[in-house]
């Protein structure tokens, strides 16, 4: 096992560990993360070490391809790990999220609605034996995901003191990119079939 294929095991594990976090009802045990009053937002600690741990697990997504590709360790195995790694983090918190009701339910459903039907068109392709790329407006959907989800782990601060909604947004741009992806990869599988 290379480096890069650790660090996609590395984002696995730490993504059990958010959903730990965030999920396991620790007040039972008689242990309660500390709340904090900033500006009238009650911010619960639980979320705030939730966050921080999303962010190393968001930069192992950067590290494990930037390694792989410079040291050319770029496998197969690496590739399916890579895109089961993101969407076992970006998904978990999705519906995380959902469940406490920081979005709406429907974000997750129509976000994980579409990776099912464009991991669907890939699999045919590759039975066809064509390789459908990544392509520009799924690069933009992930980044924007990636980038809200870790604002609402920190209470969209420092935006929410200006009332600013920087996490919903780039949350609910990143729903309408999966959505026009969706589309763009449905119209490069037509021309495959």
């Amino acid at each position: 096992m290379n480096l890069p294929n650790k660090l996609t095991i590395t984002r696995i594990i730490l993504t059990i560990v958010i959903i730990i976090l965030c999920l396991f009802p620790f007040y039972s045990l008689g242990i309660n993360f500390p709340k904090f009053n900033i500006s009238g937002l009650v911010v619960d600690s639980t979320y705030l070490i939730a966050g921080f741990i999303y962010i190393v697990a968001a930069v192992t997504d950067f590290l494990d391809g930037q390694i792989a590709r410079s040291k050319n360790l770029v496998t197969d195995t690496g590739k399916l790990l890579d895109a089961i790694a993101d969407k076992v983090l970006v998904n978990s918190v999705l519906v995380i999220f959902a469940c406490k009701g920081f979005i709406p339910a429907i974000v997750p459903v129509i976000y994980i609605f579409r990776d099912e039907i464009v991991n669907t068109l890939k699999m045919d392709a590759l039975k066809k034996g064509k390789v459908v790329a990544a392509i520009m407006s799924g690069k933009i959907k992930t980044a924007s995901m990636m980038i809200g989800l870790g604002l609402m782990f920190f209470y969209n601060l420092p935006f929410e003191l200006f009332n600013l909604k920087v996490a919903d947004f780039l949350i609910y741009f990143a729903v309408v990119m999966s959505i026009v992806s969706l589309v763009e990869y449905y119209k490069m599988w037509k021309k495959i079939k």
